[in-house]
């Protein structure tokens, strides 16, 4: 979707920046400058693929959360800590397997494939 903006989607620009990177800038590199542009190329593809798959992964978050009878992050968390779901902890991480592997889908989806 690109409204109210024209194109090329803001995903667009960071995969064509990505492509000038890896395609121009990179070989031309070497040492530290090259390794800080792989960081940065690595950087837009996780900027890349949130805005690309955040707002599936907010609602998959959001029903997960519902799901276990929570509003927020924060909210989980104090129940984990509080022991609320010690003798449940393999349903809790069943549970939250989708979260887990939608941040991972962001962070570095290779790892999935393993």
């Amino acid at each position: 979707m690109t409204a109210p903006h024209d194109r090329p989607t803001a995903s667009e620009l960071l995969e064509a920046l990505r492509e000038w990177m890896e395609g121009e800038l990179l070989p031309s590199l070497e040492g530290r400058l090259q390794f800080h542009t792989r960081v940065a190329i690595n950087s837009l593809d996780i900027v890349r693929r949130e805005i690309d798959l955040g707002a599936e992964q907010q609602l998959t978050h959001a029903e997960v959360l519902s799901t276990l009878g929570f509003g927020s992050d924060e909210e989980l968390a104090i129940a984990i800590r509080n022991g609320d779901f010690d003798s449940n902890l393999i349903s809790l991480l069943t549970t939250l397997r989708p979260i887990v592997e939608d941040k991972v889908r962001v962070s570095n989806p290779k790892y999935l494939r393993s």
